[in-house]
């Protein structure tokens, strides 16, 4: 499967990424290129993913491990094959219907592998080019495993190639701004203040057209 998903890749996104998106890319010296580490990122677009599983070279690709909801990824058989063997998603239970279930289990495992986990805080795509409120599971998960930085990453622009309920790429240059690590604070509340402050920070790097 390692070699469907790099022609996907290879044949596929990056020609997306390169030509329809005219991808502008700040701080890539700040993607780890290998982990255990964690890149949470704001989240728009169903491009979000892809584009930033491009920014490894094809030889690292497998070892980034994007979470996604299993309710959406594993509705149907055919989209679950390729969650599952080319996207090489964790797929969480997002609902919560078995309480016995640990919903970290899974992505904990990842980083003891040394997997590069991604993953949304947003949880759900929001509305284009806007900030949600985040939610708290990225620090619980780096309270388990506190060596594993955090990388904020701030996407722009992806919200208006391919937003959310529209099926037709629009051609949109889009940005994407890679921040410091954090490390865990000492408390789930600390780390997600820091985390909050480095995602304004990257977004103030970005320059905005004056419509949005």
């Amino acid at each position: 499967m390692k070699l469907y998903q790099t022609i996907f890749f290879l044949l596929i996104v990056r020609p997306i990424v390169a030509i329809v998106l005219g991808l502008n890319i700040r701080h890539g010296e700040r993607l780890p290129m290998q982990g255990p580490a964690i890149i949470a990122a704001n989240h728009n677009s169903h491009l979000d993913t892809l584009t930033l599983m491009s920014l490894w070279p094809l030889s690292r690709v497998h070892q980034v491990r994007p979470i996604a909801a299993a309710d959406y990824f594993l509705k149907n058989a055919k989209l679950a094959w390729f969650s599952l063997n080319i996207m090489h998603i964790i797929p969480i239970d997002r609902e919560r219907k078995d309480r016995t279930v640990d919903p970290l289990a899974a992505p904990q495992e990842a980083l003891d592998r040394d997997e590069i986990l991604l993953l949304f805080p947003e949880g759900s795509r929001g509305e284009p080019e806007k900030l949600s409120e985040f939610k708290s599971g990225v620090a619980r998960l780096l309270e388990r495993r506190p060596e594993a930085p955090i990388i904020p990453v701030f996407m722009h622009g992806l919200g208006k190639a391919l937003p959310r309920g529209d099926f037709l790429l629009v051609p949109f240059f889009a940005d994407v701004v890679i921040g410091e690590p954090i490390y865990w604070r000492g408390s789930v509340r600390d780390t997600m203040q820091a985390y909050e402050s480095a995602m304004q920070v990257l977004a103030a790097e970005v320059d905005r057209p004056v419509w949005e």
